[in-house]
């Protein structure tokens, strides 16, 4: 898979468990570090666990395993290191406080919407 792929294969496995203001930034143009971060909020500790548990376990039947993750302690932003993707789920309040979309402002955003199932929402040539 690419890094696209991998990108939208999360962002869609959070619209299902839920997920709340799901958006993917493309940072291929402006880091090294990572090509997209995956951004979902969970309501409730419950369901910041239910999120990371569930992409955690769907993404290693795609053969594809978690590099590191941090913030299972607390719930409150958990990060998932897939490398090329990163996947931070926080906490609305949270989210807002470190505001990693305004900190990447350069890079384009794609918002899910309601019809994500059905349709690709990134360009998948990497």
């Amino acid at each position: 898979m690419t890094s696209a792929q991998i990108a939208e294969k999360i962002a869609k496995l959070g619209w299902q468990k839920k997920g709340q203001d799901i958006a993917i930034l493309d940072l291929k143009n402006l880091t090294d570090v990572s090509d997209y971060f995956v951004i979902i909020n969970g309501e409730s500790d419950t369901h910041v666990k239910a999120l990371y548990d569930f992409i955690e376990d769907e993404m290693k039947k795609e053969g594809i395993r978690v590099w590191h993750k941090e913030g299972q302690q607390n719930l409150n932003w958990v990060l998932l290191d897939y490398v090329e993707v990163v996947v931070h789920i926080f906490k609305p309040r949270v989210r807002e406080y470190f505001a990693l979309e305004k900190l990447w402002g350069d890079a384009r955003i794609i918002r899910l919407e309601e019809d994500v199932p059905d349709r690709s929402v990134l360009e998948t040539n990497d």
